[in-house]
């Protein structure tokens, strides 16, 4: 290893739906965070390691920032801001809007407390003309928080290269933390379940993905396939039925688009057994919370 070898921890903060994982897929090569149009769609911190030949960063995904509804809410707020305060650098990450809203307001104003440099990354430039985003640089420039603005491209990987210069111009000389291969410190159990969310969120309504929750129940390999159980919890008996869908076509879809991405993962050839259970008010209700690996405390 190079004597001058660089590593560090770096924190993409931002609204839901900005694209952070997006942006964290893009360096690993590889899905680690899921992805939804829906917002909220990721709820823990999930870190992703890319390794270069003298240096190893380690991405934290974040929750989007929001104002919280229920203690879900709550959990995943303060998941994001504690990613703030022990990292080597910060990436805010906004769309490519010419007025900052409240919220974005918020999170710059909790951004100043953070004693790493802090970068501002536009996302999706490809949606706006120059003048535009000439603006836009302009508005986040005037808040006088950041190191360095970079316009780009997570979905495209336009100027992604320039983000990644900048952060290695801070990252400390230090040892790798993980071994060159890994792209990740989320156990398999963890990544399937929310594989599995990812495509519930792809097939269902509106009003149901902030419902749901995935719980791996089985991973064990077999003689001819990898078995792997799980069951989706909802909070109505209603959704459950719109969750298996007109003899268990949308379960069916759900599996088989999940199904895919886990064998991918694992290597192997899978068998997916899925069920679907009520948990009412599951988000709200601090016991299954912890069952479901969030926590308050």
């Amino acid at each position: 290893m190079a004597t001058d070898f660089l590593s560090g921890f770096v924190t993409l903060v931002g609204r839901p739906n900005v694209g952070k994982s997006t942006l964290m897929n893009h360096f690993v090569g590889e899905k680690i965070s899921i992805i939804s149009k829906k917002p909220q769609t990721t709820r823990n911190k999930i870190r992703a390691i890319h390794t270069g030949e003298a240096f190893q960063i380690v991405f934290i995904d974040t929750p989007g920032i929001h104002t919280p509804k229920t203690k879900l809410g709550k959990f995943m707020v303060k998941s994001a801001k504690s990613a703030i305060s022990e990292v080597d650098a910060v990436v805010y990450i906004v769309e490519p809007k010419t007025t900052i809203d409240d919220e974005n307001n918020a999170i710059i104003e909790s951004l100043k407390i953070a004693a790493s440099p802090i970068f501002l990354a536009i996302n999706k430039v490809d949606t706006v003309k120059k003048p535009e985003l000439l603006k836009i640089i302009e508005i986040y420039h005037k808040t006088g928080i950041f190191k360095e603005i970079i316009p780009l491209s997570a979905l495209t990987g336009e100027n992604t290269d320039k983000l990644l210069l900048a952060l290695l111009s801070v990252l400390p000389k230090g040892p790798m933390y993980f071994p060159e291969d890994q792209i990740t410190d989320q156990p398999e159990r963890q990544i399937a379940g929310e594989i599995i969310r990812e495509k519930a969120l792809m097939y269902l309504q509106e009003e149901i993905p902030h419902g749901l929750a995935v719980e791996v129940t089985a991973m064990k390999p077999g003689k001819a396939v990898y078995e792997v159980g799980a069951t989706i919890f909802c909070e109505r008996d209603s959704h459950k039925g719109i969750i298996i869908g007109q003899k268990g076509e949308v379960l069916k879809k759900i599996g088989s688009a999940a199904r895919r991405d886990i064998e991918r993962l694992l290597g192997e050839k899978v068998y997916l057994d899925l069920w679907v259970k009520v948990k009412k008010n599951w988000r709200d209700d601090e016991f299954l919370l912890r069952g479901f690996g969030y926590s308050l405390k």
